[in-house]
């Protein structure tokens, strides 16, 4: 009965995770959450308050399905501003979340037998979704000593005559770590020599850093001419705490918009209407609700990696943006914890859940079996309690 597509289909990891965790709590279980990339503050006032304008004026009906005209010029507007590029809101859709962009992205650009070089420690769907449009998901493995990050001789290396795409995801989920210009620059020579490469840019937490900038290097900074093949994919849940707003926005020549559009319009249809009001109002008066959500980021990082290098077995990769940190356990690798031996991610996570109550994302999930991901982006209470069940965790390790 099913197709071959569905056969092969996995469920999110990290949000199967999540919902056990919610399964061990609604059983009276002190379960802490450390799962979903998900702010533990509430959606921006401004964003809140334009969405409940719109209900109340009656701005609850059907839009244009790539958008409406204002929200487009401000996405448009914003990316300009951080990114000095001169985008029109004709190069820019409005989808139902980022995810179902990068979707969507991919559906209307590969076809099947194509390669799409995904960089590796990866975002737990990008190999999904690159199945799910049936093309080779081509995994670059990048290591610790390259600070987690695809170079430009990984790059070169890994382009063949089958290559269609490039998926850069900076600041990185899983691990938070950014690249820096001189990084992009080095990685755009490359790009720039093999024209048959497109590049999708997923931006998502690229306003969450954590070195007082605006926003995250861009390719499109050291390289702007490299603007005709590359899209990118943001949206309003990360930045301005909007997840359930499912709001997300793509960027990319025109040509591919309009069709991404049309894409749009035969699955989803529009976006929500209050969610793209909701959003517009964060584009234009979001900045001090940001500012203000950074700093609180930025402290409870802080906490969190002064906490873990307090520890012996667990070892924190400082991020330099987004939600995460990640967490080299290959220490516990071959330890046993009451009688159960540790010798992967999965086992690492697992005894965490079932003796810990503590949810994590084993890494292998990303590509990188020696680390788990934990959001930081919880409740300073959820935070401190986890760190305290990971020194029982270390503590209980034989």
């Amino acid at each position: 009965m099913l197709s071959k597509i569905a056969q092969i289909l996995k469920p999110s990891p990290t949000l199967a995770l999540a919902a056990k965790a919610k399964e061990l709590a609604a059983q009276g279980k002190d379960v802490v959450s450390l799962t979903v990339g998900e702010p533990d503050w509430p959606t921006f006032k401004v964003a809140a308050n334009a969405g409940i304008a719109a209900i109340e004026k009656g701005l609850t009906k059907y839009t244009a399905a790539s958008g409406i005209p204002e929200l487009k010029k401000a996405v448009a507007e914003n990316t300009n501003f951080l990114l000095a590029t001169n985008y029109t809101a004709k190069e820019v859709v409005i989808g139902a979340g980022a995810k179902f962009l990068i979707y969507a992205a991919l559906a209307m650009v590969v076809d099947p037998g194509d390669e799409v070089l995904i960089p590796s420690p990866y975002w737990v769907s990008y190999p999904a979704m690159v199945g799910l449009v049936g093309a080779t998901a081509k995994i670059v493995i990048c290591s610790k000593g390259e600070n987690f990050k695809l170079t430009a001789p990984a790059l070169k290396a890994s382009i063949t005559a089958k290559t269609k795409m490039l998926i850069l995801c900076s600041p990185s989920n899983p691990t938070g770590l950014v690249y820096s210009k001189a990084e992009l620059h080095e990685l755009a020579q490359v790009l720039l020599a093999n024209p048959q490469v497109l590049i999708l840019s997923d931006d998502i937490y690229c306003q969450l850093i954590f070195n007082g900038d605006n926003v995250a290097p861009h390719l499109l900074q050291v390289a702007p001419q490299l603007k005709d093949r590359l899209i990118i994919i943001n949206g309003a849940s990360k930045t301005y705490s909007m997840t359930g707003w499912r709001l997300g926005w793509a960027l990319g020549p025109e040509k591919v918009m309009s069709i991404l559009g049309d894409f749009i319009s035969q699955t989803t249809s529009n976006a929500s209407s209050i969610a793209q009001y909701a959003a517009l109002e964060a584009l234009k008066s979001g900045q001090p609700e940001l500012k203000i959500a950074l700093a609180t980021l930025t402290r409870k990082m802080n906490w969190c990696v002064d906490q873990f290098q307090s520890l012996k077995l667990f070892k924190v990769i400082p991020p330099d943006g987004a939600f995460y940190l990640w967490v080299d356990v290959s220490g516990f690798f071959g330890k046993s914890i009451a009688g159960t031996k540790i010798q992967a991610s999965k086992d690492v996570s697992q005894i965490l859940l079932d003796s810990y109550f503590v949810a994590t994302v084993p890494g292998v999930e990303f590509g990188a079996d020696s680390y788990v991901r934990l959001s930081i982006a919880a409740s300073d209470s959820d935070l401190q309690k986890a760190l305290l069940r990971f020194k029982d965790f270390e503590n209980s390790a034989i």
